[in-house]
């Protein structure tokens, strides 16, 4: 199954170190990434801040020891787009990240780490790719790990009675305060038990928490109603 992990790579360790270090409230992130090809995953990268802070950002590029050279194609005052050459030991990072045929669906710096959004094409694929970048002594952190369901209303990791139980307790105001229909009003409308109803819910509770908050919980979940 397609998983989706969010992974931190301290800015050290990886790109633009300098740059961050020489400049103040300087927004980063990609505007696209492409898979498969390490030299181009990352070419074009939006730095974002106020007008006094942007003007610093071309002499820090060009002192960053983590590019080859960076153009400026883009200015709209308060942010710009650059194309990035990177040298090798950004690129090298890159193909750890994307050797398993994963695809980086978005990056961007916050505080002194970067952080990415990846798609890999099973579970195995994540777990080898995060040995091997660790092996290298690079100090990768995952952060969140999702499956990406067939289903999309199971991209959560929901079955379809979970996800449909949730939207009708929100929509009947289930979570509202106070609650516009209680737990007796909602599974009568269900059609099913008031039990079989706490039941599904606590599932589908515990489900949505192990996708925001525990990285390791979604093989032992228990995937009945």
């Amino acid at each position: 199954m397609s998983t989706i992990a969010e992974l931190a790579v301290p800015a050290a360790e990886f790109a633009l170190r300098h740059t961050l270090e020489a400049t103040d409230d300087l927004d980063v992130e990609i505007e696209r990434v492409v898979a498969y090809d390490p030299e181009h995953v990352m070419p074009y990268v939006w730095f974002s801040g106020t007008e006094p802070t942007l003007e610093t950002v071309d002499d820090a590029l060009a002192d960053d020891p983590s590019i080859e050279a960076a153009e400026r194609l883009t200015d709209l005052g308060d942010e710009s787009l650059y194309r990035m050459n990177w040298v090798d030991d950004v690129t090298v990072i890159l193909h750890l990240l994307t050797e398993e045929q994963a695809t980086v669906l978005d990056a961007q710096v916050e505080g002194k780490q970067w952080r990415f959004r990846v798609l890999f094409p099973e579970r195995e694929a994540l777990s080898r790719t995060y040995d091997f970048a660790t092996d290298e002594g690079l100090s990768v952190e995952i952060r969140k790990i999702h499956r990406l369901e067939e289903n999309r209303h199971g991209r959560f990791g929901l079955t379809d009675a979970q996800y449909e139980t949730l939207v009708a307790a929100l929509e009947r105001g289930y979570y509202e305060i106070p609650r516009g229909m209680d737990m007796d009003g909602l599974s009568d409308e269900l059609g099913i038990s008031h039990q079989a109803l706490s039941e599904r819910l606590r599932r589908a509770h515990r489900t949505l928490v192990e996708e925001v908050v525990d990285i390791g919980g979604s093989d032992a979940r228990d995937e009945n109603e």
